[in-house]
């Protein structure tokens, strides 16, 4: 059996699956704030962060680690286990001392691991992917590197105020004696990866490529990002590698505590974007996947590394070898709950009245989907605008503002995804909004492509048991053909009478974009 660890901006999940039976054979997770609220990170971070800050506690991370492990043993018997792999949220950043290692060299499984392994943090709290107090940083980062059109061009993405270069220059500008004391920085997926192999793990591509520092031609760090983000950084980050490098065996903490066997072997971690690739069955290129949540996210694989000219959209590595796209659209149900309020309307109608009622394309009303700032374009939007009849411009036609705003959403992904130069052959629909069976079917028609829905609570976990599958040599294409199926009945096929209605409409949104 195969265990995979997620620790998200919330929780640390754990899933165990059987290759053999194709079940997965237990979950558990850790909620931070319900189950360690000492923290007093109710959301998973510290909150009231100053000038866009957003960090976490580490040692939160630690304890959230021995809590999962000591539930999952618990009636279960994990000698079993081969190996593991670990997911964590990208772009969130640890910084440890010289004797960090040794540290976890010497873990007494009489302890706990919060005890053992916090003295060696240089920095206490931790920036994750929230952070947006790094805007200086990045401009600096550009300038040095000769525009974000290089940086971009290097990393696959323009600086950004959440990966961990600009983090990393921000610490070093704000504490350089913390930053001096600093031997290794790593990333909350090699973090954990690291703790459970009582050593220093190497940093995958797949998260690697989420810290503007990776350069994805040559696949190791850049000299020109690192000089530009801080002096002596190559010393201080573990080397890149290849997601199905084995890391070596399990730590004898984690078997003399829990009951692994001393056998079980570290998978390298990778970042819960890339991981969910890999849980959604998406690795090849093709299938794309729409992740509809707070924000609503599009990812998928790439034949090659091709880069955004935009510099709306992301390159990362893909676990299964060469590269995924990825674009983050702010205003996913952040705007669908808006106007749902403004509208006083419930959830039923963004099926019903709003799209049943109104013809596709909407009559040629148009809504740039925008409720507030948003990131792809990057924009400072305060309100959505609108094109079309007095009547839908004034705010009025319920059902065609709820079939504006989604078709709106939509034409804007296809529009902000065509960089990728893949046509989309078939699309998982994931998160909430995605068994709404009129939402989905606007997917399918907009993009001319069949839609399958996944139930699939923990995608990332998920990629992380197949990923500590496939190191091992079990074909990846068999464990997602057993994995990663959608839920039954649940595949919509495109209404291929409606391809040049969106086609139209998709012209007629990138105009309204462009005014």
């Amino acid at each position: 059996m195969f265990l995979g660890l997620d620790s998200s901006t919330q929780s640390l999940s754990a899933i165990v699956i059987d290759p053999a039976s194709g079940q997965i054979v237990r979950e558990v997770s850790v909620n931070f704030g319900a189950a360690l609220p000492a923290y007093n990170s109710p959301s998973g971070f510290i909150p009231g962060g100053k000038d866009g800050e957003v960090h976490a506690d580490p040692r939160m991370w630690l304890d959230a680690l021995d809590l999962a492990l000591k539930q999952l043993a618990d009636g279960f018997d994990l000698s079993k286990i081969e190996a593991i792999a670990s997911s964590g949220q990208q772009h969130g950043s640890v910084y440890l001392d010289a004797r960090f290692e040794q540290r976890l060299a010497d873990l007494d499984s009489a302890k706990s691991l919060k005890e053992q392994v916090a003295p060696a943090l240089t920095r206490a709290t931790a920036p994750i992917w929230m952070d947006t107090s790094t805007g200086a940083e990045c401009a600096e980062i550009a300038a040095a590197a000769g525009g974000n059109a290089e940086v971009c061009r290097i990393s696959g993405s323009i600086a950004i105020e959440r990966f961990t270069g600009p983090q990393i220059r921000r610490f070093y500008k704000q504490d350089p004696t913390a930053y001096e004391r600093t031997s290794v920085i790593h990333l909350v997926s090699s973090f954990i990866g690291s703790v459970l192999a009582g050593k220093n793990i190497e940093i995958d591509h797949g998260d690697g490529a989420g810290m503007n520092l990776l350069n994805l031609h040559s696949l190791d760090w850049d000299d020109t990002l690192l000089d530009a983000t801080a002096p002596g950084l190559r010393g201080k980050l573990p080397p890149a590698a290849t997601s199905t490098t084995i890391a070596g065996f399990i730590s004898p903490y984690f078997a003399q505590k829990y009951g692994f066997s001393s056998d079980c072997q570290i998978v390298l971690s990778t970042g819960d974007n890339p991981s969910s690739l890999v849980g959604m069955g998406a690795t090849t290129p093709g299938t794309m996947v729409i992740s509809l949540g707070t924000s609503d996210t599009f990812f998928a694989a790439m034949e090659k590394s091709v880069t955004d000219p935009q510099g709306f959209g992301h390159v990362f590595g893909n676990p299964a070898g060469g590269f995924m796209s990825l674009i983050c659209f702010r205003n996913g149900s952040l705007a669908r709950e808006a106007l749902r309020d403004v509208l006083g309307l419930d959830w039923s109608a963004f099926d019903r009245s709003g799209l049943a009622a109104t013809p596709a394309g909407n009559d040629g009303n148009l809504m740039l989907p925008f409720f507030g700032p948003e990131i792809t374009p990057r924009r400072d939007f305060s309100a959505p605008i609108r094109k079309g009849s007095t009547e839908f411009e004034a705010g009025g036609n319920p059902p065609a503002q709820v079939r504006a705003v989604l078709e709106g959403q939509f034409l804007n992904m296809r529009l902000h995804s065509q960089w990728i130069g893949e046509k989309a052959k078939l699309i998982r629909l994931t998160g909430g909004a995605s068994q709404n069976d009129g939402i989905a079917q606007l997917v399918a028609n907009i993009f001319q492509a069949p839609v399958e829905r996944f139930a699939i609570a923990n995608g990332a976990g998920l990629g992380a048991a197949l990923r500590a599958a496939h190191a091992l040599g079990h074909d990846l294409t068999a464990l997602q053909a057993s994995f990663c199926k959608p839920a039954a009945g649940s595949r919509l096929e495109p209404d291929a009478s409606l391809a040049g209605t969106y086609d139209q409409a998709l012209a007629g949104y990138k105009a309204l974009l462009s005014a």
